[in-house]
């Protein structure tokens, strides 16, 4: 969250999913306002979890920007352009999980 954060994302949403689905725990859905920037801020995401858990966590959609992915096993990170996460609307999908805007 604090790397999301640092990095200027925005509208961050996290949901618990432990009762919901087995995929993860935790999701994260976040904006940045351009394929530039949501491709920024997942590489130093990957780059800082990496460095400081010594964990390689897979990823896609990087080189495009649209819409990012990212799977740490625990916790699954999307980070979106604003557009393209109005259109997908994921938190409406997991609305029962009560997304709750991150501190």
């Amino acid at each position: 969250m604090k790397s999301l954060d640092d990095d200027k994302a925005e509208d961050i949403v996290t949901i618990d999913l432990r009762e919901r689905s087995a995929i993860a725990d935790h999701m994260v859905i976040c904006s940045g306002r351009s394929t530039r920037q949501v491709s920024a801020i997942a590489q130093k995401l990957l780059d800082r979890l990496k460095e400081k858990f010594r964990l390689s966590a897979r990823s896609e959609g990087k080189d495009v920007g649209d819409w990012v992915l990212i799977d740490t096993g625990d916790v699954v990170v999307h980070i979106f352009r604003p557009e393209v996460r109005e259109f997908y609307q994921l938190e409406k999908m997991w609305q029962d999980s009560r997304p709750r805007p991150a501190a």
